[in-house]
């Protein structure tokens, strides 16, 4: 048997930072299989956006790393995402969405300052509508980021942090510590 090869450290201290961030209450992250022939080195983490208890978008986050450096990544290191959310129907046709989605993943990643370079990504929008036996509403609405970026460093802390809030974002959770008002008002309320 032969004895375990030593990971890279530069990719030991990218996934610790990846492991420490504990998201907000509504983010359950896993750890899951990452892809082996993208890069010699890959680690995936997983994600899913609970609102009221119910299921409103989903997430992979995958990094890949290759110490002999990638030209198109422009660096060593590369965090990959796949980002999916039900939207309503009139805010799915929106077409200034694309540019929304991707103003998520910037904006998250700015205020967070995680430093990166290389970003490139794709936003679809997608109406479904539905016919004969199928049960369910009549139309339905969707998003889905799928990007990737090179961070800057090693430390992917804020990378993970800004990836859960492009979840929350994309999912349309409020911002920490504020709550949404209900659309019901309870008797007697004015």
């Amino acid at each position: 048997m032969a004895p375990p090869t030593a990971l890279p450290e530069t990719f030991v201290r990218a996934v610790a930072g990846l492991r420490s961030v504990t998201p907000r209450a509504e983010i359950v992250l896993e750890e899951v299989g990452a892809p082996q022939r993208l890069a010699p080195y890959a680690f995936a983490l997983s994600a899913t956006v609970l609102r009221d208890d119910d299921e409103v978008a989903t997430g992979r986050l995958i990094l890949l790393h290759d110490p002999a450096g990638h030209e198109a990544w422009r660096g060593t290191l590369r965090l990959v995402t796949y980002v999916t959310a039900d939207l309503e129907v009139d805010l799915a046709a929106d077409p200034l969405l694309p540019g929304v989605g991707w103003t998520w993943l910037v904006d998250a990643l700015e205020a967070h300052d995680a430093r990166y370079r290389a970003a490139g990504g794709t936003i679809t929008q997608t109406l479904s509508t539905k016919f004969g036996e199928l049960a369910g509403p009549p139309a339905a609405g969707d998003i889905e980021i799928r990007a990737s970026w090179t961070p800057i460093g090693d430390d992917l802390t804020p990378h993970l942090e800004a990836w859960c809030a492009l979840l929350a974002s994309t999912a349309g959770l409020p911002p920490p510590g504020v709550t949404a008002l209900s659309e019901r008002r309870p008797a007697g309320a004015a």
